[in-house]
């Protein structure tokens, strides 16, 4: 590498007053690929390339598709020359191949696809430096629009790689030095009033989708929202009570989920006689948390959940009404626009769980809700639409051919959701049977 493009690097990066979008941008795109590089760090062969689950794909595959999509985006689109072959594209795309089926493919070995991850890297900090102007008008450059959707992308792969890791059942999966999570402090469980009105949803922010625009106003009813996540304990409770059991709770299509699947409880719950309860967590068996956020369960748990429990789940405008608080500032996280730290919440898959509550009291909202962001997603009662004026970019594929009834919307992000890609306005969906993913709830009432 060329002494001018090392010196602009780090000039973008160490730079005080004069720190831009570039430095951000390399920051983040670093930041994931260490991530990524720590997880899988020394997991055999065998490990990285078999299919652990139809539900996702050989690990492996995550990191060339990382590393491709990151080519075509950072190299290709900015018109930096191609380091592959276009036909390559098509191994590592997710629309031409479901997870079920990747095993399958001939993907690159373990080195080869660590090696393509680099070699783009490498290609794409040359080209940042030398080749991308800061101040351009180009709609993928302003304010770096394009780095932003490729961290995140890398970033939400971390947390897929995580949810394959919980997956396996044929090796312990070894953490190294887990984060130790803050002490909790004493909390009430009293339900938050929000009381609504003319609400700010959406973002305009420049590393934003285009599912979260445009930023919009909404009326939105006064209701009481749980001030922190359902815990395991608390759904403790419906599971005991026989709410598996009992067809009263479950929307009808969930009932006939539960039947199939033959399900008593959420998934790596491990029931042991004498009424003690375990959970198997990246290959270990360990006593349940009570007071921790429950997670791994689908959206018809969780629904049926609330309404055991006489109450709902809140609509997406009601979480993010209470996200962003309800005197009229148009936060970008809950407690502000403070970039978050480990003192506002769970976030960065460093944790490797969640969090008991009460454990991050600088990350609660202006109206007194805790939790929004980080340890669970949470499922919300709303199916996943676009909002009025909604325009596909820079592709169809990432927001659009997704919406109708058959997703459920989740918000606010887990403790494997890394910081860049969470934030009030960003709307996370699913299948509303999905259960191997870090989402949990919270439930909402009327007035």
């Amino acid at each position: 590498m060329s002494r001018t493009t090392d010196n602009s690097l780090t000039r973008h990066l160490h730079g005080g007053p004069g720190r831009t979008w570039k430095a951000r941008a390399w920051a983040e795109l670093e930041t994931a690929r260490a991530r990524v590089l720590r997880m899988l760090s020394g997991l055999p062969e065998h490990v990285l390339m078999n299919q652990h689950s139809p539900l996702m794909s050989p690990l492996i595959w995550d990191v060339a598709h990382v590393a491709n999509y990151e080519e075509q985006w950072l190299l290709r689109a900015l018109g930096a020359p191609a380091l592959t072959d276009p036909a390559f594209d098509a191994i590592y795309d997710a629309f031409q191949h479901p997870r079920r089926t990747r095993a399958m493919l001939p993907l690159l070995p373990p080195e080869s696809a660590f090696a393509y991850a680099a070699r783009v890297r490498e290609a794409v900090r040359a080209h940042l430096a030398d080749h991308v102007p800061e101040d351009s008008e180009a709609p993928l450059l302003v304010g770096g629009y394009v780095f932003g959707m490729v961290a995140q992308h890398e970033q939400q792969h971390a947390e897929t790689l995580a949810a394959t890791l919980q997956l396996m059942t044929d090796v312990e999966y070894r953490i190294v030095s887990p984060r130790p999570h803050p002490r909790p402090v004493p909390v009430s469980r009293q339900p938050v009033f929000i009381s609504g009105g003319t609400a700010r949803l959406g973002s305009e922010s420049p590393w934003a989708y285009d599912n979260e625009k445009p930023a919009h106003a909404r009326e939105v009813a006064p209701f009481l929202l749980d001030a922190h996540p359902v815990t395991n304990g608390d759904y403790l409770a419906f599971v005991e009570s026989g709410g598996y059991d009992d067809a009263r709770w479950w929307h009808p299509k969930g009932w006939d989920f539960v039947r199939a699947e033959q399900l008593r409880h959420p998934q790596f719950w491990l029931p042991q006689q004498g009424g003690r309860w375990l959970r198997r967590r990246f290959g270990r068996v360990e006593p349940l948390p009570s007071n921790e956020p429950v997670q791994h369960v689908c959206w018809y748990e969780a629904d049926a959940y609330a309404r055991w429990a006489g109450r709902r789940l809140p609509t997406e405008a009601e979480w993010e009404t209470a996200a962003r608080g309800t005197d009229g500032v148009a936060r970008e996280h809950p407690w502000g626009d403070d970039v978050p730290t480990h003192a506002h919440a769970n976030l960065g898959g460093d944790g490797w769980g969640p969090a008991l509550l009460g454990s991050h009291p600088e990350g609660v909202s202006r109206d007194g809700v805790w939790g929004l962001l980080g340890d669970v997603w949470e499922w919300t009662a709303s199916d996943f639409q676009p909002y009025a004026g909604f325009r596909a970019y820079p592709y169809r594929e990432y927001s659009e051919v997704f919406f109708g009834d058959g997703y459920k919307v989740l918000r606010g992000g887990a403790w494997a959701s890394a910081p860049v890609a969470v934030r009030n306005g960003f709307r996370n969906w699913d299948y509303p049977i999905r259960r191997q993913i870090f989402a949990g709830f919270r439930c909402a009432s009327e007035v």
